[in-house]
């Protein structure tokens, strides 16, 4: 089972939006402790976050997503529903055809619920790497809020990079954590490039920092392959793996870029994801 922080970083929504789905009785915890209040979810509940979030995109009111779901809605319905509001939403503003976008991921995730088979998931250690590295916070863990704040740090660092003659030694890694004073949800975001024990942080100038990544003694891995606006069907079938193995999350999955065209259909990323011990 997972805290409400870990279920949250999965689910990628807010801890707050969680306990206002509990108090209007859309997604109640699997479980909670009776003695300290402590909410606890299982990886199956992430489906009906899934759907309780398309819902809400289509323009639904909570209340009126509480009706659809106790009435229990078939993938099909929901596929019917979207793609109806996907018609609307292409004739719509810039700001409705992101939205579209944020509801074609939530469908795709949906479509996709159980079907990674398990042998693509590997637990092994991650060695300690030495990054050259540019830091932003981004508003949430959400892929529409990462997109755009890790994009230009890899392209600031690469041009960097580049420009001081260094070559790095492995692919771009970036990694995660809590924005330390920033709003709650923020999340501080790590570009890395490995590099070279010779390479210096003045090389590559103001705002790069070279920090040692320490190495991981299990992490539960899996390949992604697509945009990382996509990432979420295969992040998803992580944690239900991780779940259903009885392991615990330690901390945001961190980025392995194994391959980078210019069409981001065809990347390729391994998700590392800490386990606890």
């Amino acid at each position: 089972m997972f805290t409400i922080g870990d279920f949250a970083k999965h689910g990628r929504v807010s801890v707050r939006m969680l306990r206002h789905y509990d108090a209007l009785g859309l997604l109640r915890p699997a479980r909670v402790d009776p003695v300290t209040g402590y909410r606890w979810y299982e990886a199956a509940q992430l489906a009906r976050l899934n759907r309780v979030i398309a819902l809400k995109e289509l323009g639904f009111s909570l209340d009126q997503v509480g009706a659809v779901l106790d009435e229990r809605v078939t993938a099909e319905e929901l596929r019917g529903m979207l793609r109806l509001r996907q018609a609307e939403l292409e004739t719509a503003m810039a700001e409705a055809a992101a939205r579209l976008t944020r509801v074609g991921t939530r469908l795709r995730t949906i479509e996709n619920e159980g079907t990674m088979p398990a042998d693509e998931i590997v637990v092994k250690s991650l060695p300690p790497v030495r990054l050259a590295e540019l830091t932003g916070v981004a508003e949430s863990y959400a892929p529409q809020d990462i997109g755009p704040v890790i994009g230009p740090l890899y392209e600031d660092l690469c041009r960097r990079v580049e420009t001081a003659g260094v070559l790095p030694t492995g692919p771009g890694l970036a990694y995660y954590e809590e924005a330390p004073g920033g709003e709650p949800g923020s999340v501080l975001v790590h570009a890395g490039l490995p590099v070279a024990a010779a390479v210096r942080a003045e090389d590559l100038g103001a705002g790069v920092r070279i920090v040692e990544l320490p190495g991981v003694e299990r992490a539960a891995t899996v390949v992604h392959r697509g945009a990382m606006d996509d990432v979420l069907p295969t992040a998803q079938a992580l944690a239900r793996w991780i779940d259903a193995h009885g392991h615990r999350s330690a901390g945001y999955a961190r980025e392995l870029t194994l391959a980078c065209p210019e069409d981001p259909d065809q990347w390729v990323t391994e998700l590392q994801e800490p386990l606890a011990s």
